[in-house]
């Protein structure tokens, strides 16, 4: 049993820190607005993100960052992917010696193309870093319906730690020490499942879905032996399974982004329907330019990126990938 801290208060923030207390920790959740604070520890309910679903009654809730950082020295993160850095070097000051850091964010910052766990070893200038990542949608975990993740670290040791805060009857964790990978292949399949959602809004059916998806996981594979990752970890958790999950579910906001801006033609119209962060649209560009830097060809990536970007429609983005030279099928060439 353990002091946990939970940076970020939405719907994946909670309910990470619903699976921490479930696993018998001693939580503290930190977010910005008072009111949604005040929910959480009178109502137990955080029904901005999670409808009217009750929350462990040990949960607690602060808006006070000192008193975030004085409660534990494990904290967990789960802030948008875009503001890490930006949110890591205002609370660097706080932090409480030998830390752990536990990412639970799948992205790539679009200014440096740096995945989360570089840039909080960058800010915080520490190897103590862990990530938590799979096929966990939060309106399905948050239920505590069965489900599996992968706890990667630089050490076993480390890894084994994380799988121990967080393994609930509902939750099985694994371990890796395959951080590149786990990572790469989570900041991946948030692109992929924008393409899924496109083509369905477009009207087209499984296979269509299906292809996008196969190919979708040989990009990512060849991207994570591109970077001396192993790419069996995009056959895993973290890879197949996140893709799995985020693609074919209409709770994952990547694929129901996508949806709407396959039947609009619209990012404008897509963003006003779904309000909430949505990672994949944010880290496109960036996934495509970490992969033109090793010389890997990811049509389904960069067909996304060109839609985002208005460069391309959805419809001359399709076109385009129809139209590539067929090869012999590799997983990983």
């Amino acid at each position: 049993m353990s002091k946990v801290v939970v940076l970020g208060a939405g719907q994946w923030g909670t309910t990470m820190a619903q699976v921490l207390c479930d696993a018998g920790n001693h939580v503290l959740m930190w977010g910005r607005s008072q009111e949604l604070v005040d929910e959480v520890n009178n109502k137990h309910t955080n029904s901005k993100y999670l409808d009217e679903n009750i929350l462990p009654v040990g949960l607690r809730a602060t808006t006070d960052l000192r008193e975030a950082f004085e409660y534990s020295n494990i904290y967990v993160l789960a802030v948008p992917a875009q503001t890490l850095r930006e949110n890591l070097t205002a609370w660097k000051s706080m932090v409480q010696p030998n830390a752990l850091f536990v990412s639970t964010l799948k992205g790539i910052e679009v200014s440096t193309m740096s995945r989360m766990t570089e840039i909080i070893s960058e800010v915080m200038e520490t190897e103590n870093i862990a990530i938590i990542t799979g096929p966990n949608l939060a309106n399905e975990l948050i239920l505590r319906q069965p489900a599996g993740a992968v706890a990667a670290a630089g050490t076993v040791g480390i890894a084994e730690k994380v799988q121990q805060l967080f393994t609930t009857p509902y939750y099985r964790v694994y371990t890796s020490v395959d951080v590149l990978g786990c990572e790469l292949a989570g900041a991946i399949k948030s692109v992929i499942a924008l393409a899924v959602g496109i083509s369905i809004g477009m009207g087209y059916g499984e296979n269509t879905q299906a292809m996008l998806i196969t190919r979708g996981l040989n990009e990512v594979a060849r991207l994570c032996a591109a970077h001396n990752a192993d790419p069996l970890s995009a056959a895993g958790l973290a890879g197949m399974g996140d893709l799995v999950a985020s693609c074919g579910s209409a709770l994952s906001r990547n694929r129901t982004f996508g949806e709407v801006l396959g039947k609009s033609g619209s990012m404008e119209v897509a963003k006003t329907q779904v309000a909430k962060t949505v990672e994949g649209v944010a880290s496109s560009s960036a996934v495509l330019e970490i992969a033109h830097r090793v010389g890997i060809e990811v049509p389904v990536i960069e067909a996304v990126a060109d839609v985002v970007s208005g460069s391309l429609t959805p419809e001359q983005a399709l076109d385009r990938l129809m139209e590539i030279t067929t090869k012999a099928e590799n997983f990983i060439r």
